[in-house]
């Protein structure tokens, strides 16, 4: 590794906690006039995932900081252009790899030439493709505009999921490259576009050396982490260890010492400069949420071991399909495993942290119901059966 300063700042493992918190958007008065565009900027990526349960991940994401902010309102924040009367409108974000297929501002598409080129440079695919097919897919978008992967042919050979056809497979491949972009959506479907013609003019370009882009998004990943290890800091944006220990040094970031993390680590500027305080968010959190996304650091900071168990065999899950961990009072307090039955939330299990966090779980739930249109709760099971009257209890007391 790079050699690097000695830290010279120490936090606890509250601080650090808290500051965490704070950098992910759950601790302090949201901006609200920045909304949900602001919550995009601040987490640099907000994941996708085809799962929807109670909502869409990209959905679950803004409600959990903000509140019951409108589903309508975080797809235009996402999908839909707009300009300031005196330019042309243009998307706010493009979609691309990052932690994994997310929603990136678009001010950040020169960050990820880096991605592309090596895109570009792959020897293999795990699909094969005559060229001709790569060729004719970009030809159709060149002359006929903005299309889906159904508009280009078809997404799918078979019914199943992974069964690509020929133009899905070379319009993915034409977007890793940077010559198509998706920067917006007709219902769930992408809407493929040439880069040249959606992307800013002052953004198309990838000018920018490899350092430059990983210095950008190592600073990007300390700023939305708060504080991080180099592991956490590679993970957020998917970097090689070696990638962000290359540059690491003049990333803006401040070594520190956390207590009981064992290993170094850096923050951000912003994070150190005033203390983190302000009012908690009660949320339920998608499984995708940046704030969890790397289960060691998770534990780390929450003493809380999580796992998207929807890829699980159903007798094998211990917490259920899609389990949202409760967030109160800046921990995690619980689980629950949710879905929908008209317009009742159902509880299809739910663990609970003693009978102190009935009260966070049960918000959490009212409110979440609230957001997606259900009138009420039905708890179907409790792990610790002595939690289940007092859960139901306080839950009837919120919807009364």
């Amino acid at each position: 590794m790079t050699t690097l300063p000695r830290p010279t700042i120490d936090l606890s493992a509250d601080e650090a906690r808290r500051i965490v918190l704070r950098a992910q958007g759950f601790l302090g008065a949201p901006d609200r006039r920045a909304g949900v565009r602001g919550i995009l900027r601040g987490l640099g990526a907000i994941q996708l995932d085809t799962i929807s349960v109670l909502a869409r991940s990209h959905e679950l994401i803004p409600y959990a900081r903000l509140g019951a902010v409108g589903r309508r309102t975080v797809h235009d924040a996402y999908w839909t252009a707009a300009g300031d009367g005196a330019a042309p409108a243009g998307p706010h974000a493009f979609e691309y790899w990052a932690h994994a297929a997310c929603i990136l501002p678009i001010e950040e598409w020169p960050h990820f030439a880096f991605r592309r080129r090596a895109y570009r440079n792959r020897p293999h695919w795990n699909h094969e493709l005559p060229d001709e097919v790569y060729e004719q897919v970009v030809k159709q978008v060149r002359a006929e505009g903005p299309l889906t992967a159904t508009e280009l042919g078809g997404a799918k050979r078979t019914s199943e999921w992974w069964d690509w056809s020929g133009a899905k497979v070379a319009v993915e491949r034409a977007l890793m490259y940077g010559e198509v972009v998706c920067v917006q959506r007709r219902g769930w479907k992408r809407v493929y576009d040439l880069a040249e013609r959606a992307v800013p003019r002052e953004l198309l370009h990838d000018d920018l050396d490899d350092a430059e882009c990983l210095r950008r998004l190592v600073g990007l990943a300390g700023r939305a982490l708060g504080v991080g290890t180099r592991a956490d800091i590679a993970d957020y944006y998917r970097l090689k260890g070696e990638q962000v220990d290359a540059v690491i040094a003049d990333s803006g970031l401040v070594p520190v010492r956390v207590e009981g993390w064992g290993r170094p680590a850096w923050a951000h500027p912003e994070a150190l400069a005033t203390p983190p305080r302000g009012r908690h968010r009660t949320t339920l959190l998608s499984p995708f949420d940046s704030l969890i996304w790397e289960r060691a650091r998770t534990e780390r900071i929450f003493g809380f071991t999580h796992r998207l168990e929807a890829y699980v065999p159903r007798h094998k899950r211990v917490h259920g399909y899609y389990a949202m961990p409760v967030l109160a009072g800046g921990r995690l307090v619980g689980r629950v495993d949710p879905a929908r039955a008209g317009r009742t939330l159902v509880a299809r299990q739910v663990t609970v942290d003693g009978i102190k966090a009935v009260p966070a779980v049960a918000r959490a739930l009212v409110e979440t119901a609230s957001w997606v249109d259900c009138t009420d709760v039905r708890v179907e099971r409790v792990d610790a059966p002595e939690l289940r009257a007092p859960l139901e209890r306080e839950l009837a007391r919120l919807s009364a």
